[in-house]
């Protein structure tokens, strides 16, 4: 375990590899799972503000689900708030291309310059997944293993890309660059 500024870090996360290789899994992140991308509080009342501006980028069974469902569920077995899902499979913000690969409907919309949301934060940084204990003041940042991501491991490992740094943007986007900063320091430090 590393410790950078007050957060604990995976050692997984310098050690293993991962490019995303969605020609390969076709984004199957976006469906496959028991409930919908973990959602921070803060990004509730962002979903509910958007959704209207996002509309056009949703699928019509994302746009009925959200709905009838909400923009957001609370996810038992997850104990956290996540993206509605779609008849309990897929995202309801995901869409998928022409060739059947995912994509996120709130960021088609990010890039179209119709909304100043990427998306919500744990897509962003997967396969790290945060968690938070408030009571011990804390947060870790883990590797989650998936093997629907195996192809993504593959190609890490080939152009030996550790996980962190291919998540560098995301990092960026939630903790700051002199955290990011500090991780890759630590990094190579430990790679002696």
């Amino acid at each position: 375990m590393i410790i950078v500024q007050d957060k604990l870090v995976s050692d997984e996360l310098v050690e293993e590899h991962f490019i995303c290789n969605l020609s390969a899994c076709k984004g199957a992140c976006c469906w496959e799972g028991d409930s919908g991308a973990p959602l921070e509080e803060a990004e509730l009342p962002i979903l509910d503000s958007i959704f209207e501006q996002i509309k056009p980028f949703l699928s019509p069974a994302g746009i009925q689900a959200i709905e009838e469902q909400g923009k957001y569920r609370w996810f038992e077995n997850a104990d956290e708030y996540g993206t509605t899902l779609v008849d309990n499979g897929p995202c309801a913000y995901m869409t998928l291309s022409a060739n059947g690969t995912a994509q996120c409907g709130i960021e088609a919309a990010y890039r179209a310059g119709v909304i100043d949301f990427q998306k919500p934060i744990s897509c962003h940084l997967y396969p790290i997944r945060v968690e938070k204990n408030e009571e011990l003041g804390f947060e870790a940042l883990n590797y989650h293993e998936w093997d629907i991501c195996s192809a993504a491991c593959e190609l890490g490992r080939k152009e030996q890309m550790p996980v962190y740094r291919f998540l560098e943007a995301a990092i960026v986007r939630k903790y700051g660059q002199e955290f990011y900063d500090e991780l890759d320091g630590a990094a190579e430090f430990l790679k002696g």
